[in-house]
């Protein structure tokens, strides 16, 4: 097809667009609702994944080690934790400290310290965060198989309960998502027919008077397209306008923030590129085409 004839047809698809702007306009209103659905879904899904990923790294092992270890066993002792695959952290609390944080935090007790005078009777000890929570057992195990290990404190309840709570949330936004996916595409369908069969004289008359199938197609493409590109784009600034609406009211929830953390929600000028190219180009891409295979019922008369 010739450079002009593309240009014609992508003018009658623009046209096509104010000639049918009832249709054009609930087509439109089908496809921003669908799409605010599914990536709204998304975004609820990947922000409570990143949360639940926040409070898992605020977990710690806490190994304990003998008394009697020396210096350089200490530093070789941390030298075989950062070596481990799993171990993301590695930090070293010495008994002195600890010594000095458990009198500052029992003040009250100044008595009890004073008889204790210059003995220590707290362990030093090493702190360690994983890199996969639910790898912690395994982790553990292989620890233990270390020496100078007086014992360790690992929270396995909580690392049980977090474990369970991201396998259910997975699958349940991950249901949610692709009901809302399926629900969209049938809506989506239905209306581009309707759309489509409104104008169905309009096509087999082309059909009849020698058009091609896709001289018949093209501005129809073209069409939704537009509708679909307009669409993501009015869905992006309602996302970006909910969003950070719901981030500021989370950030003003003190209470709620100190337990899942401020760096657990993910800012939407983060995200803004991907969201942007999702919405922009799924919508377009949707609505253009829905609205060319949609024209193939009536194509072949």
């Amino acid at each position: 097809m010739k450079a002009s004839g593309v240009k014609y047809l992508i003018e009658q698809g623009v046209d096509n667009v104010w000639k049918n702007r009832m249709m054009a306009f609930a087509s439109f209103c089908v496809l921003l609702v669908s799409l605010l659905m599914v990536g709204i879904s998304s975004l609820a899904y990947i922000n409570i994944n990143s949360i639940v990923g926040g409070i898992e790294q605020k977990n710690e092992v806490i190994v304990y080690l003998d008394d009697n270890i020396t210096d350089a066993e200490i530093a070789d002792f941390g030298n075989a934790l950062r070596n481990m695959s799993n171990v993301a952290e590695v930090s070293f609390y010495s008994k002195e400290e600890a010594y000095a944080s458990l009198k500052e935090d029992m003040a009250e007790y100044d008595v009890l310290f004073e008889s204790l005078g210059d003995d220590n009777p707290l362990p030093d000890a090493y702190r360690i965060k994983v890199a996969d929570i639910g790898e912690i057992d395994s982790t553990i195990q292989e620890i233990r198989l270390l020496d100078h290990i007086f014992s360790i404190r690992a929270p396995y309840d909580f690392v049980n309960i977090l474990v369970q709570l991201r396998s259910i949330l997975t699958l349940v936004m991950s249901a949610i998502i692709m009901a809302m996916v399926i629900v969209s595409m049938v809506i989506i369908s239905n209306t581009t027919r309707t759309s489509v069969f409104a104008r169905r004289e309009e096509i087999q008359i082309m059909k009849y008077v020698g058009a091609t199938d896709a001289f018949i197609r093209f501005p129809f493409f073209v069409e939704g397209m537009i509708t679909g590109f307009f669409s993501g784009v009015l869905a992006l600034v309602i996302t970006w306008l909910v969003y950070d609406a719901v981030v500021n009211a989370l950030q003003n929830q003190l209470s709620l923030l100190s337990i899942i953390g401020t760096g657990n929600i993910i800012q939407f000028s983060d995200i803004y590129l991907p969201v942007t190219l999702a919405y922009v180009v799924g919508g377009a891409l949707t609505g253009a085409i829905g609205s060319a295979i949609s024209t193939r019922k009536y194509i072949n008369v």
